[in-house]
């Protein structure tokens, strides 16, 4: 038995960024940031960025409600992708795909931030 789950809490790094592939299904793309403070006597922060992906309904919510800034809680799983650049180059990428999230927090726009499940 496995299990492949992530729960995230942070802020929005930037607007998401939405995309139409040819397959029809939006899909939307933004960085969060999440904050650990170390301990010890001299305590610090650090924060860890992370490749977020939004599909479908998901996105569309994502597009009309999150902008940079925005607190979210998220669940999903993590994904690692690769590649070859123009340079024959192999990269990686990790990411996490939603599964539900919720906006915390009321939306700029003042209507009611919604809850989204899969």
């Amino acid at each position: 038995m496995s299990v492949n789950k992530v729960i995230l809490l942070g802020n929005v790094g930037k607007d998401p960024d939405i995309r139409y592939p040819a397959q029809g299904q939006t899909v939307a793309t933004f960085p969060l940031a999440t904050n650990e403070r170390t301990g010890g006597a001299q305590a610090a922060e650090r924060t860890e960025w992370h490749n977020i992906v939004m599909w479908g309904k998901h996105a569309e919510i994502a597009e009309k409600y999150i902008r940079k800034g925005t607190q979210l809680y998220i669940e999903g799983k993590i994904r690692t992708r690769a590649w070859e650049d123009k340079n024959q180059i192999k990269r990686y990428v990790t990411e996490i795909y939603v599964d539900n999230f919720e906006l915390l927090g009321r939306p700029q726009n003042n209507d009611p931030a919604p809850t989204v499940q899969q």
